[in-house]
């Protein structure tokens, strides 16, 4: 099992930045991807970035060129470095865990980011 704890939500207007941050601990050696998804009222979740564990970053393109996925050397801390944030980017961010062969899921509470006009 693999638990994941987020941090770094808040509130900043447009063209602000924020930075989130995902513990985590368990059974790091069996993720294969880990990453970020988020949800606005009344949407459905979606991914945000997410890295493999060999290092490969993917984006949605509306948050290319704005975010930034990291992983620290120890794999046990992963950032979301965002940037000229939008009110769209308005939403609760969750950590989510790809792991071991059958690619179960593994989800943080969540961490809310509020981006206003």
């Amino acid at each position: 099992q693999v638990q994941l704890v987020e941090s770094g939500g808040g509130s900043v207007q447009a063209g602000g930045s924020l930075t989130l941050s995902c513990q985590a601990s368990g059974k790091m050696f069996s993720i294969n991807i880990i990453g970020w998804y988020r949800q606005a009222p009344g949407k459905q979740r979606e991914p945000v970035a997410r890295v493999s564990s060999g290092g490969t970053a993917i984006y949605s393109d509306s948050v290319k060129g704005r975010f930034t996925i990291s992983r620290n050397n120890a794999g046990n801390m992963v950032y979301l470095q965002m940037s000229r944030l939008k009110p769209e980017d308005t939403a609760v961010y969750y950590c989510n865990a790809e792991v071991g062969a059958y690619g179960t899921d593994y989800w943080g509470q969540g961490t809310q980011v509020t981006v206003s006009s």
